[in-house]
């Protein structure tokens, strides 16, 4: 009877999952009962990029701004930023935003431009946001401090967005890397809102798109128990106002580390 009582109370659920996607209901969730914490974040953001942008140095002009957020990881921080630097795309400056913990020593290179936080903010969002808000560039992409890129994945990116006809967006596969080094698989799904409403294949290593007023991550403070992401959050948002497209060619080697805010792709029980 019991079994039958439990079925009949998860019949709401199931339907609102069914037609809405579980993930756009986990957020709808998260933007009420953390909807307190991003407004003080909101006010440390600004603070911060206003301080920042006063300062006696400022990113160069770039056509692509690349985002980097780090906290306390200098060894994998500076493997990523020389592959960002090594892309075949010159035309890029690259932004090293640390989270108050102090930046470690990193390549002499004119296009990077690396600042810190006056305190930590634990939120990956806030640290992304102050890079984008300190860059002018036509194009932002982003890269976590313990994943790389390939060579050519701006100018794959580019490739697709530059024609007149091109979208405002878009997210290449990732191969996906085990902590001992070994490779997962390779994650390469065509956009789909709706099913990415269902799925979560969507991360904004792979992501780069056009600056506008939507390309700005969620301040809500996320714990790694919390989805989805704000990765997730970022493009599907993105992606009701701008057109996004897949390109199916892996140029992210993305770390599936469990010590990390890394993607949970799978649905919770």
């Amino acid at each position: 009877m019991s079994g039958v009582v439990r079925r009949v109370a998860r019949a709401p659920w199931s339907l609102l999952k069914a037609v809405f996607g579980w993930l756009v209901l986990f957020e709808a969730r998260n933007k009420v009962l953390l909807a307190p914490t991003a407004v003080r974040l909101r006010r440390i953001e600004d603070a911060e990029t206003r301080r920042l942008a006063v300062g006696p140095a400022s990113p160069p002009s770039a056509l692509v701004a690349t985002v980097i957020a780090t906290h306390r990881r200098p060894e994998a921080l500076r493997a990523a930023v020389r592959s960002a630097l090594d892309q075949t795309v010159r035309d890029q400056v690259v932004i090293v935003v640390d989270d108050g913990a102090g930046l470690p020593e990193l390549p002499d290179d004119p296009r990077l431009f690396a600042v810190s936080l006056t305190r930590n903010t634990g939120v990956a969002g806030v640290v992304r946001n102050v890079g984008i808000r300190l860059s002018r560039s036509r194009y932002v992409a982003f890269l976590d401090d313990d994943n790389l890129w390939e060579s050519d994945h701006l100018e794959r990116a580019l490739a697709v967005l530059e024609p007149p006809d091109g979208p405002d967006g878009v997210y290449t596969a990732l191969r996906r890397v085990l902590p001992d080094g070994s490779e997962k698989d390779i994650l390469s799904v065509p956009y789909d809102r709706r099913r990415a409403a269902r799925e979560s294949f969507l991360d904004t290593n792979a992501f780069v798109a056009r600056r506008n007023r939507s390309l700005r991550f969620s301040r809500l403070r996320r714990t790694p128990e919390v989805m989805p992401r704000e990765d997730w959050e970022l493009i599907h948002r993105y992606g009701r106002r701008y057109r996004v497209l897949h390109v199916p060619h892996p140029t992210v080697r993305y770390l599936m580390n469990p010590a990390s805010f890394y993607t949970q792709w799978g649905q919770p029980s």
